[in-house]
Parts: structure tokens; sequence; C-alpha cells
């Protein structure tokens, strides 16, 4: 990759942290990664996973933060500030007392609904000319960029 392309990705990369600043105002108090961790949650238990408390504070690695591929103490710092506003709760399993796991209230589902369900379903259809292949090379493309920037970030760091 040429200097001159790797200058134009870094732009596009301000270009797409700009265009997520257009979102629309959360509420006080609400930053996005609460938006981010309410779609996260939400899909997982789509898929029939319960998201356990334990897997979020004990030593390995939690559904939740695979799923938003970030450090589990961001994870459990967020998810209890998330838990004291209402979005969040803990509910002890029937079966198992020693097992509690962490669901969505329904003051989470709405804000979850309103700030993703509802904008992303009317965004849908300005975005339909840029082809499914193209969006998700993009997202590859960002990823690994990313991955790459962080892996240098530590070489910088040393």
């Amino acid at each position: 990759m040429t200097i001159e392309l790797i200058k134009q990705l870094m732009d596009t990369c301000y270009l797409a942290k700009r265009a997520r600043d257009l979102l629309p105002p959360l509420p006080d108090g609400v930053t996005s990664s609460y938006i981010q961790y309410l779609d996260n949650i939400h899909a997982l238990e789509k898929q029939g996973i319960q998201i356990k408390i334990s897997d979020i504070v004990r030593a390995r690695v939690s559904d939740l933060s695979d799923a938003l591929n970030l450090p589990r103490p961001g994870v459990t710092r967020t998810v209890k500030e998330m838990e004291r506003k209402g979005y969040l709760q803990k509910q002890v399993s029937a079966e198992d007392g020693r097992v509690t796991y962490l669901l969505l209230t329904d003051a989470g589902r709405l804000l979850s609904k309103k700030y993703d369900s509802d904008y992303f379903q009317s965004l849908a259809p300005c975005l339909d000319d840029i082809p499914e292949a193209d969006a998700e090379c993009t997202i590859r493309t960002i990823e690994k960029f990313y991955q790459v920037m962080c892996e240098r970030r530590n070489v910088h760091e040393k």
C-alpha cells in the first residue's frame, strides 16, 4: 500500500467518525456505547445466549466482551453504569442460585429500539445504492486497519 493510500484510509476513518457523530442526540447520561451494548445484548438474546454476570466479572472473557471486542474491565464498568441507570438488570437463575444473568429492562429495550432499530431502519433506504459487498469490504478493511494501528501503538509505546 502506498503512503498516499494510507493517508486516504486515515482520512476516511476520520470521516467515518464524523458520520457517527451525526447520529441522533442521546438522552442525558447515555453514551453511544450504551446503544452498542444494548444492541449486542439483544443480538445475543436472539441467539438464545443468556449473559452470565460471572462471565463479566470473573477471569474468563464474557460473551458480551467477545461480541463488543472490548476488554472485560471496561465492559464491567459500563454494565454497572447501565444497571444503575435502569437499562440492564441482574436476575438470579431459578435452576442454580449461584448463577446470575444480565437482562435488558423495558427501559433498555425502548432505548435500544429508539436509537438502533428505528433510526437505522429509516437510514437503510438511503443507503440502498451501496452494495452489501462494498459495505462488508469496508467493514473488514477498517477492522483490519484498526487492528494494525493498535499493534503499532503498542510498538511505539515501548
